[in-house]
């Protein structure tokens, strides 16, 4: 999950992949480098916000963590999806999901540390991705 939002929120790094140029898209909300690739700690609180308002079901099989919409969720999704204002970053969802969806997150986490290393994999841990510092 995290490292498709890593290509929803960098928009140009997305593009990069893609053999696209660089836009100088603004990114809206930076992620840091973690351990296993980009991160935000906010993910903590905006799921279990999600989960305790019964729009999505989270179940650990084993060592992973699912997460899935509920019958409520996709009700609001749906609603969203039909909201002009939300048309771009829709289509940008779609791309990212359409060249990334099926690939496990270390196939993920490998590509971007390859592609990016310099901006991603050489940070120190905590540090702003995008960001001089």
């Amino acid at each position: 999950m995290a490292k498709l939002d890593f290509f929803i929120r960098y928009p140009d790094f997305f593009n990069v992949v893609q053999g696209q140029g660089v836009e100088g898209a603004p990114i809206e909300a930076a992620m840091v480098r973690h351990h296993y690739g980009p991160w935000d700690k906010r993910y903590y609180h905006v799921l279990a916000f999600l989960e305790a308002r019964a729009l999505i079901a989270v179940s650990k099989p084993g060592k992973s963590v699912h997460l899935a919409l509920t019958k409520t969720g996709k009700k609001l999704a749906r609603k969203l999806l039909e909201e002009p204002s939300f048309a771009p970053l829709v289509a940008h969802m779609r791309q990212v999901n359409e060249a990334f969806g099926a690939r496990t997150g270390n196939e993920l986490k490998d590509l971007i540390y390859q592609t990016f290393g310099e901006d991603v994999s050489d940070r120190p841990l905590g540090h702003i991705i995008g960001s001089e510092g």
